[in-house]
C-alpha cells in the first residue's frame, strides 16, 4: 500500500493546481480502459478460468478447501509410503509470507539465512501475499532458489518494478503507474520447467497458495498454484504468473489483473487486486478445522506454522505535515498495519485452537536503516542480510502475536 500512496502523492506534488486546471480542460480528450461484463453476483462461484478447481473464493467454500487439504494428505502418505516411510507421520511445518513491498527483502534474507543455518525444513504448505506472492514460490522449491530471492532483492531497482504514468494517463487510465517491468520480471523466473518443478511436489502432497482480491466481488480468493503448475492447459503458464502479478497489484498506484472466466459458454473478466487489501498474510481459513479433515493419527502429528511478517511492529513515529494528502496516507497507513497485526492474531487464535505450533518473524526496531524510496537497492540490501544474519544466528521467532502475553497457569 506505501507504493501507491507515494506515487499518488508524487504525481499530484510534481505537477500542482496549475495541471489540475489543465486537467479539466483535458477531459473530453481522454477514454478509460475497457473490460469483459464482471460476473454477476449470483454467479461468482460458478465462474470457471477454464483449468479446472484452482482455486477458492475464501467466504464460499471452505468444504473445497477442505477437500483439497485431505486430497493433498492421501498424495503425501502416499508418497511417503513409495519412499519406504512406515509408522507415524513426520512432522509438518508452514510458511505463511506477508506483504510488504520492498520489505520482502526481509523475508528473503531470513530464508536465505535459514538455509545458511542448515535447519530450514521442507514445508508442507506454503501461502504468500503480495511480495510474498512473489517470494512464496520459491521459498516453496526451497535452497536451490535461494539466489533467486537473493537478486530479486538486492539487485532489483525501481524501474524493474513500475514505470510511473504521466497525470492523464494515470488518473484516467487504471492505475498511476504502469507494471509491465514486474510482469517480464515474473515470466523470467517461472518458466515452463520451473511450473513443472512446482507440480512435481504438488504430486507429493504439498500446496503453494497465493491470495488475491476479487475487486468486483471485495472477496478474497485463494489461488492453488501446485494445481495450475498441474495443468496440462497452455493457459496455465499465463494464469500462473497472473495471479503472482495480480497478488502485487496495490490498487490505484498499478493496474488490476484481469482474469478471464466463462459461465456456461458465456466469457466474463474478474477484476483482481492485491491480496493485501483484505490480508496482509494468511494461513488456512478459521472456519477450517484440522479436525474435521483428518483422523486420529494425522491429528497426533507435531504441526508448525512459521509466519514472515514482512513489516516492524513497533510504532513507526513520523511528523505528519499538515496538508490533505500526507494526512489521508498516514491514515491508510494506520489502517494497514493494524490490519497486518489482526491478521497475526487470527493465524494465531486459529493455530492454538487446532494445536499447530505458532512462529514469528518480523523487521526489528533495531534496523534503522534510512527508506529514500520505493525499491531502494541500497535499503534492500541492508534489509536482506538484517535477516539472514538473525537466521543464520538461530532466529528468535517469536511464539504469540505483538501485545499478546501468555497466560500465566493457575496454581
Amino acid at each position: 500500500m506505501r507504493i501507491a500512496r507515494r506515487i499518488v502523492a508524487d504525481i499530484f506534488l510534481w505537477r500542482g493546481l496549475g495541471a489540475l486546471l489543465a486537467l479539466q480542460l483535458a477531459v473530453a480528450g481522454c477514454s478509460t480502459p475497457g473490460r469483459l461484463p464482471a460476473v454477476p453476483s449470483a454467479s461468482t462461484v460458478q465462474a470457471d478460468t477454464g483449468l479446472g478447481p484452482v482455486r477458492f473464493l475464501v467466504a464460499r467454500e471452505t468444504q473445497t478447501f477442505a477437500e483439497e487439504a485431505r486430497n493433498a494428505l492421501r498424495k503425501e502418505q502416499a508418497y511417503l509410503a513409495s519412499t519406504g516411510q512406515q509408522g507415524p507421520l513426520p512432522p509438518a511445518e508452514f510458511l505463511a509470507i506477508s506483504g510488504g513491498s520492498d520489505n520482502g527483502a526481509f523475508g528473503a534474507g531470513l530464508l536465505n539465512g535459514w538455509t545458511e543455518a542448515g535447519t530450514r525444513p521442507v514445508f508442507k504448505a506454503v501461502t504468500g501475499i503480495s511480495t510474498g506472492a512473489l517470494i512464496a514460490p520459491f521459498a516453496f522449491l526451497g535452497p536451490n532458489y535461494d539466489h533467486v530471492l537473493r537478486e530479486v532483492y538486492t539487485e532489483t531497482k525501481q524501474k524493474d518494478i513500475f514505470r510511473k504514468r504521466g497525470l492523464l494517463k494515470g488518473l484516467f487510465g487504471d492505475a498511476m503507474a504502469d507494471t509491465r517491468p514486474l510482469a517480464t520480471l515474473i515470466a523470467h523466473y517461472t518458466d515452463r520447467a520451473f511450473l513443472d518443478a512446482v507440480a512435481a511436489e504438488y504430486a507429493k502432497g504439498r500446496l503453494l497458495l497465493v491470495g488475491t482480491t476479487n475487486l468486483d466481488t471485495l472477496e478474497p480468493v485463494i489461488w492453488n498454484m501446485t494445481a495450475i503448475a498441474a495443468s496440462k492447459d497452455p493457459r496455465a503458464p499465463e494464469l500462473f504468473r497472473k495471479v503472482l502479478l495480480a497478488s502485487a497489484s496495490i490498487p490505484g498506484g498499478f493496474p488490476p489483473v484481469m482474469i478471464d472466466v466463462g459461465i456456461d459458454g458465456t466469457r466474463y473478466q474478474e477484476m483482481h487486486v492485491d491480496g493485501g487489501t483484505v490480508a496482509q498474510v494468511f494461513f488456512y481459513p478459521p472456519s477450517l478445522h484440522v479436525a474435521d479433515i483428518a483422523d486420529a493419527q494425522v491429528l497426533a502429528r507435531k504441526r508448525s506454522v512459521y509466519v514472515i511478517r514482512n513489516a516492524r511492529l513497533d510504532p513507526d513515529w513520523a511528523s505528519v505535515e499538515r496538508r490533505v494528502m500526507p494526512i489521508a496516507a498516514r491514515a491508510i497507513s494506520s489502517l494497514t498495519e493494524t490490519q497486518g497485526i489482526g491478521d497475526l492474531y487470527r493465524i494465531y487464535t486459529t493455530t492454538h485452537r487446532d494445536g499447530i505450533d505458532f512462529n514469528l518473524a518480523y523487521i526489528p526496531a533495531s534496523f534503522t536503516v534510512p527508506h529514500r524510496e520505493e525499491f531502494d537497492t541500497g535499503y534492500m540490501q541492508k534489509l536482506f542480510e538484517t535477516g539472514r544474519a538473525m537466521a543464520v544466528g538461530g532466529y528468535p521467532w517469536q511464539k504469540y502475536p505483538p501485545g499478546y502475553e501468555a497466560p500465566v497457569p493457575r496454581k
